[in-house]
């Protein structure tokens, strides 16, 4: 949610931010909210004053009583009660025009980065650097379900039957090797100074509205029946709504916290889900990565936070680039936005595998996050980034260490955490 100060002073920097982002239909927006927030702001003054009058006609009625003026006093009183008709009306009136702009605001997008390239959709995102050298082997790679298959590592199958399209049972090293990945995605972010959490894996309804729009929440989250809670779609927002409603100790800044969880996604909407394998499902699990720091400070983490992610699969010897988003392409909560591809040698090209954002402060707004310094009270703002999220981490996991006799390759970092096992060989 952006600042209605900034909204007041330069409507046409907020509407030319929606041109940029093709989001014309909410040109209307604009105007609407202008004119809620001038009917509020006469609506408070016009209190005040009432509020202001009260205190004075009230000291009058005494002083006229005092001289016996009752005729008079009772004209005062008239007045005052006439005037606090006046002023419950204006209250109840405040309450429903602050909703109502309230809910327009929540609906106009964030400012977006003189950064972002400008276009349409995910086809416009922009690549601006490659990490490692993508290779393609001189033997076929086979699809990615069928080498899980045969290293017995999955069951979709089973997984139809208990549970439907869109879920999986992983089994043996493979199971070890996802496990092992999460582990060493912590480890890693650990040692980057971020401290460890394991945040609810169930969120309220004043959280989902806080941390995301109302499109992505209708496309992503599955609702508890019966009860105001929600399954996360990632751990960013439990951990953001952490901090709903407090004000920070400037001190305090930058919070850096990395979280462990699984993840529900509805992927209403989604093309694929219902294609063999495991690149687009209902369930995953996830490292994630948020920072809550001071407004002059996000850009620095922006960087900071992708290049994390980078690392670590470089780590794992898995080539990796780098996209910026595109106007077109970010979330309204976002003021920018990459995201992190890795090499698929079997497609010949990159796919997703993480996304880090700077929302500034348009989150913080929604949900009431604030640090207090010298300086006064400010919005903090807010960043996340995926680390790592297993199981498309699998994929080009298994892509990038298959060899010609079927068995795949542990890279160093990870044998640790695999008992020191240094490949998986097929058993089908």
């Amino acid at each position: 949610m952006i600042d209605i100060a900034l909204l007041r002073a330069e409507p046409e920097l907020v509407r030319e931010n929606l041109r940029k982002k093709f989001q014309e239909h909410k040109l209307p927006l604009v105007d609407e909210a202008v004119a809620l927030d001038a009917r509020r702001r006469n609506l408070q003054t016009e209190g005040d004053t009432l509020r202001a009058a009260r205190n004075s006609l009230s000291k009058k009625i005494g002083q006229l009583m005092k001289e016996k003026k009752t005729e008079e006093a009772n004209a005062v009183r008239a007045e005052v009660t006439a005037d606090a008709e006046r002023l419950s009306a204006i209250e109840k009136e405040t309450a429903e025009v602050e909703a109502s702009l309230k809910s327009v605001m929540m609906r106009i997008p964030n400012i977006i980065s003189k950064d972002t390239p400008i276009g349409k959709d995910d086809s416009e995102n922009v690549e601006r650097k490659r990490f490692l050298e993508p290779k393609v082997p001189d033997f076929e790679i086979p699809y990615h379900l069928d080498i899980l298959e045969r290293l017995a590592g999955i069951d979709i199958d089973s997984a139809r039957r208990t549970s439907g399209q869109g879920f999986y049972y992983l089994t043996g090293d493979i199971a070890r090797l996802h496990s092992a990945v999460l582990a060493y995605a912590r480890d890693f972010m650990i040692g980057k100074g971020f401290t460890y959490c394991i945040p609810p894996f169930m969120i309220r309804s004043d959280v989902v509205s806080g941390v995301m729009s109302f499109e992505e929440m209708e496309g992503m989250m599955y609702k508890i029946e019966g009860e105001d809670l929600y399954l996360i779609g990632t751990s960013e927002h439990s951990m953001i709504g952490r901090f709903m409603g407090q004000t920070l100790d400037e001190k305090q800044l930058p919070i850096t916290l990395t979280s462990y969880s699984p993840c529900f996604r509805k992927e209403k909407g989604a093309h694929g889900i219902e294609e063999r394998g495991v690149y687009r499902i209902h369930q995953f699990e996830k490292q994630e990565m948020i920072v809550i720091c001071k407004p002059e400070e996000s850009e620095e983490w922006y960087e900071k936070m992708w290049n994390y992610t980078v690392e670590l699969f470089v780590s794992m010897e898995i080539p990796v680039r780098q996209l910026e988003c595109c106007s077109g392409d970010l979330a309204d909560l976002k003021y920018r936005s990459c995201d992190v591809e890795a090499w698929s040698p079997r497609q010949k090209k990159y796919f997703e595998v993480g996304s880090c954002s700077n929302l500034t402060d348009a989150q913080a707004r929604r949900l009431g996050i604030r640090y207090k310094g010298e300086g006064g009270s400010k919005f903090a703002h807010t960043l996340n980034n995926t680390v790592v999220a297993p199981p498309r981490m699998l994929i080009a996991f298994v892509e990038n260490h298959l060899r010609a006799d079927g068995s795949v390759s542990i890279p160093a970092v990870l044998q640790p955490y695999m008992g020191g096992l240094k490949e998986i060989v097929p058993q089908k």
